[in-house]
């Protein structure tokens, strides 16, 4: 089993020095064939790839990705390597209930590590969960899950948090495989935790972390810091999502302050105005954040925080299909 499903998979994920420099076709080789030999009638990696590049047409469900492999052309499916019949090589495209199960069976852990980006390297590493649309049947909740992906929206990796569980526990799991040497890791107040920054300093990794209600203490902390003190300040506006936004955001070191929370350097206080520009009305919205990076670490632009993953559509019975992650912003 992998660290990630209870279905016969990877024993382990793979290191990710084997799959640096491989291509979609080499990394999906590594992933095992969950089916029973007998009566295997299509390739293991044909069928995932077909179902691939049906989603990336833009294939929303199990029976769009069985049209578009039912119409998909010859070239199409010699180069996706599907099924050869007969002495003129005619290619035969798996059916959507091959498709369906095939994906069904197929390890989501494993095969997201695989086609996951390395975060060796990367600015920043935005960490978040979401459940995902259309997964639960009956009484069974939706499959909620827990994603990383870098500033500049390449997806690492994602993890399904168990039913009798949350986000927290699977935070170290997530990250455990990677190397975050020099990485700002974002997160939202949920994993504003002692073990969480613990966890990153070790792995010499630095956070950016969002502090609410939920650490009652440490959000009164803040709160009673001199900020009036504070005379820098950096603008940013926007205008989207039908409102116009602006966020000032200024920056406090705390060494010595008295912030009881491992590892704390600096704490950040955003502020925001935002204006509905259909109806006109204004709302004000103040946002604390603590990191362990310095002001000489800051001298860039630091990455932006994150917001709630948005699910996208697509077929429910899949994790890596029925869920999104957006790059993280203020």
């Amino acid at each position: 089993m992998c660290r990630q499903s209870a279905t016969v998979c990877l024993v382990k994920s793979p290191a990710l020095d084997r799959v640096a420099g491989l291509s979609l076709v080499e990394r999906l080789r590594m992933l095992p064939d969950p089916r029973r030999p007998r009566g295997v009638c299509h390739p293991f990696v044909a069928v995932l790839l077909v179902a691939a590049s049906a989603v990336v047409a833009g294939a929303r469900s199990y029976a769009a990705i069985g049209q578009w492999s039912a119409s998909a052309p010859q070239h199409a499916l010699a180069r996706l390597g599907a099924r050869v019949v007969g002495a003129l090589g005619v290619r035969v495209a798996p059916s959507a209930a091959t498709i369906r199960r095939v994906i069904g069976l197929v390890c989501p852990g494993g095969l997201a590590d695989l086609a996951g980006a390395d975060p060796a390297g990367a600015r920043s590493l935005a960490v978040d969960g979401k459940a995902a649309r259309g997964s639960r049947h009956g009484s069974t909740p939706a499959a909620h899950f827990l994603a990383a992906m870098t500033g500049d929206g390449r997806t690492v990796t994602q993890l399904r948090v168990p039913d009798k569980t949350n986000e927290i526990t699977c935070f170290a799991a997530l990250l455990e495989p990677y190397d975050l040497a020099g990485v700002t890791v974002t997160a939202d107040a949920l994993h504003t935790q002692r073990g969480h920054v613990r966890f990153l300093v070790e792995r010499k990794a630095h956070f950016l972390l969002v502090v609410k209600a939920n650490q009652p203490g440490l959000h009164r902390g803040l709160r009673s810091l001199p900020w009036q003190e504070v005379t820098a300040r950096c603008y940013d506006r926007e205008v989207s999502h039908g409102r116009k936004e602006t966020r000032v955001t200024r920056a406090l070191t705390v060494t010595g302050l008295g912030l009881d929370f491992p590892h704390a350097v600096q704490a950040v206080r955003v502020l925001r105005h935002r204006t509905d520009l259909k109806s006109g009305r204004c709302s004000r919205q103040t946002v604390y954040a603590i990191t362990d990076m310095t002001s000489q670490h800051c001298r860039r632009p630091p990455p932006r925080l994150l917001r709630p993953l948005q699910p996208a559509t697509g077929p429910a019975e899949h994790p890596l299909t029925s869920t999104s992650t957006r790059s993280p912003r203020l």
